[in-house]
């Protein structure tokens, strides 16, 4: 089984590369330990997709760490990566986006995989969720979404995006972007829907298992994207966008997993704080290993 991160990022609400904050109580990075909890659960492919700036640190950061059964591919996000037979022209330096970033391994990913920020915090149940549904699942055109309480994924120091998922019989329907929700005294406040949202609804957190049918769906929805010159300076192709068009023509149809984990992350640096104090929790009540890698 195949583990995707996305980790090409420029974190500019956080203030720095967080993909490469030291979090844990041995100064990891946050996406060392989805690694840890998805090589737990049988994953043994491990794949990175980074800024080129970031490709051989990380690949010989990660290579020092991993087992040595764990295949890893740290690939680089290129905008100049476009569909065989494009041309286009234009001075943007922002990658493509998320779908963009996933494309980005279609070499490399052959079946079943999982795709996550790096930047994210999941929990193990996650993952466990992960494995069996990949284990279970037989048909290349069912995908799965692992989704979040809304109330758990907020930050005490800004507003976030989420995706409002809406849901019947365990199978995913539609997803809302909401782009200012907060904490208020009054509920969960969306400031650019003005809406109110219910603490309980299944939020999207970027946690999806597809598989490698994916890649020739983006290649399409690239193409027609760049056909739009319009698109060339600023526009990007959003994963949860893509997904939503397999599923409402038919090509897909996504379950939808209750991760039974907490989630936390770190949009703002602020959320650092919370981030250092709850890994050492988990590592002191047992939960990792530390130094989380016999290598380390």
């Amino acid at each position: 089984m195949t583990l995707l991160l996305m980790a090409a990022g420029s974190g500019s609400r956080y203030g720095k590369l967080k993909q490469f904050d030291e979090l844990g109580p041995r100064d990891e990075f946050l996406m060392e330990f989805s690694i840890y909890d998805a090589i737990s659960n049988g994953f043994d492919h491990i794949v990175i997709i980074t800024k080129a700036v970031n490709q051989e640190f990380l690949k010989t950061y990660l290579e020092t760490r991993l087992p040595d059964l764990i295949k890893l591919d740290v690939l680089v996000q290129d905008i100049q990566d476009i569909p065989e037979g494009m041309e286009i022209e234009t001075s943007r330096e922002k990658p493509w986006g998320t779908a963009h970033a996933v494309w980005t391994a279609r070499e490399v990913i052959k079946g079943d995989f999982v795709i996550i920020n790096a930047d994210d915090y999941y929990g193990k149940s996650a993952f466990d969720g992960a494995s069996e549904f990949i284990g279970r699942n037989t048909s290349e055109s069912t995908y799965a979404l692992v989704g979040y309480k809304l109330r758990d994924t907020l930050s005490d120091h800004g507003t976030v995006s989420r995706g409002v998922c809406e849901a019947t019989d365990g199978k995913l329907l539609s997803i809302e972007e909401h782009i200012k929700i907060k904490a208020t005294d009054k509920g969960i406040f969306d400031e650019a829907s003005e809406i109110y949202l219910d603490p309980e609804t299944m939020v999207s957190m970027n946690f999806w298992i597809c598989h490698a049918s994916i890649f020739d769906y983006i290649t399409a929805y690239f193409r027609h994207f760049l056909e739009d010159k319009s698109n060339h300076e600023k526009s990007e192709i959003y994963l949860p966008f893509v997904a939503q068009e397999m599923m409402s023509k038919g090509v897909i149809d996504i379950e939808v997993i209750d991760s039974k984990s907490d989630w936390f992350g770190v949009t703002y640096y602020d959320d650092k704080v919370n981030a250092v104090k709850t890994l050492k929790q988990l590592t002191d009540k047992g939960q990792y290993p530390s130094p989380l890698w016999l290598t380390s």
